[in-house]
This record gives structure tokens, C-alpha cells and sequence, in this order.
């Protein structure tokens, strides 16, 4: 399950596409479905890069090789790309974890072409503020969550850097309550039933996407979405 709306986006072939902190690869193999794009999925964490080349080799072998793809260790403060390489960089969910995100944020443009665009998804500021708010494991944990967002003030920061945000929305309303529960009992605690079951109803839905679930999703992210997905161009010239 991917947090954008790649139909929001005029996709060509021949785009290069980076997905930063790509982690098991979800937006990645999202990307590399499309014909011609040619995609970079970089991650500071080994082990999901392993992940994210298992999920890649799956899909081609499932569905056949329809973009290129290419998997790195790399991280978002230091970028091995010459400036204005990408035509699109997906940063989901990471900022909010970086000390730096000034920093990270110029380096993710630096290597954006001018007048392309730039999707970031970081978690939203009323579900993640009751996260913090039931545990302090959740956000004091080694690579946690170091900040929350709010809407105003991810697009100034971003906005700083020459970017126009021209659409956003909300996503995964029914993992709120997920990360709720697990914040309650314990963010490391695997022997709830509770939180056992709830992260079956999860996969569930990711594997068979039945109409009730997504209507739900739907229908309850603009009050629950656990991440803010914006959308944002960089100036020309």
C-alpha cells in the first residue's frame, strides 16, 4: 500500500524516479510498474534494501519488466546524484526522522530538475501527538520520531527551498488505531492478541484490498489519516 497518488503525477517514460529511504521497497515497485521509468530506490538500512530487491525480483517475475529499477545504500543528508537528475523524489516518512531536515530537505532538491516534483509523506500531527502522548517509547526509541509536523509548517519548511505545494491529502486512516493500541500496550509488544489480530486485519486488507476496508479508509482520512501526503513542484530556471 503506497501513501501517494501516482495518477496525480504526469508520469512519462524515461522519468527518473527516487524513492529516498525506500525501506522494503513499496514505492519502489510502485514506481517500476510504469513503462520506461527508470527508478532508484536508496536506504541507509541493509536489510530493507534486501527486502526491497526480494519485492522488485517478485514483482517482475509475476507481472513481467515494465520500468528499470536500481536499489543503493545511501542516505538523505548526503545524496551520491548530480544536481537536477530527478524528474520525481517520493520522501515518505522520513523527514521526521532526521535532526537536519533543513539540510536534508536542500539535498533532496539539489537533485531535483527544475519545474519537477517532489512528494513527501510525513505522519500527522493529531495521530502522531496521541502517539507521543501514550508512550514515550514510541518517539524516544534509537531512529524514532524526533518531531511532528504540522500541515503550515511542513509546506514553509519546504516552501524555503523553492518548492509550490499544489495538492495534498491525507492516508491510512485504520492505521491510527493501530499505532494507538500498540502505543497503549507497548510499541515493541508482539504477544497482544489484540494488536495480533488488528495487524491481521492490516494485511488483509494490503493483500486483498476488499471494497469495505477501502471505503473506510477512505472515508475517515480527512479525520484520522495517520500521514500527510503533499505534492510540490520545484521553480524553474
Amino acid at each position: 500500500m503506497i501513501s501517494f497518488d501516482p495518477k496525480k503525477l504526469p508520469l512519462k517514460p524515461g522519468w527518473r524516479v527516487l524513492d529516498i529511504g525506500c525501506g522494503s521497497g513499496r514505492h519502489s515497485a510502485a514506481m517500476a510498474r510504469y513503462e520506461g521509468v527508470q527508478v532508484v530506490g536508496a536506504d541507509i538500512n541493509q536489510s530493507d534494501l534486501i527486502e526491497a530487491h526480494k519485492r522488485l525480483i517478485l514483482q517482475e517475475r509475476l507481472e513481467g519488466k515494465r520500468g528499470r529499477w536500481n536499489l543503493l545504500a545511501a542516505g538523505i543528508e548526503r545524496l551520491p546524484f548530480k544536481d537536477n537528475w530527478f524528474d520525481l523524489i517520493i520522501c515518505s516518512e522520513i523527514l521526521e526522522h532526521i535532526p537536519d531536515h533543513k539540510g536534508a530537505a536542500a539535498e533532496v532538491v539539489r537533485v531535483l530538475k527544475p519545474g519537477k516534483h517532489l512528494v513527501v509523506s510525513v505522519p500527522r500531527f493529531l495521530p502522531e501527538r496521541i502517539c507521543w502522548a501514550l508512550s514515550r517509547e514510541y518517539h524516544s526509541a534509537e531512529n524514532g520520531h524526533i518531531r511532528i509536523y504540522s500541515k503550515k509548517g511542513l509546506i514553509r519548511l519546504l516552501e524555503g527551498f523553492d518548492l509550490k505545494p499544489w495538492s495534498f491529502h491525507y492516508a491510512h486512516s485504520l492505521h491510527s488505531p493501530y499505532w494507538w493500541l500498540k502505543c497503549l500496550v507497548g510499541p515493541t509488544r508482539e504477544d497482544i492478541a489484540a494488536v495480533k489480530a488488528y495487524h491481521r486485519l492490516l494485511i488483509w486488507d494490503i493483500m486483498k484490498r476488499p471494497w469495505i476496508t477501502r471505503f473506510l479508509d477512505h472515508l475517515l482520512n480527512p479525520i484520522l489519516g495517520k500521514s500527510l501526503v503533499v505534492y510540490l513542484k520545484k521553480a524553474e530556471g
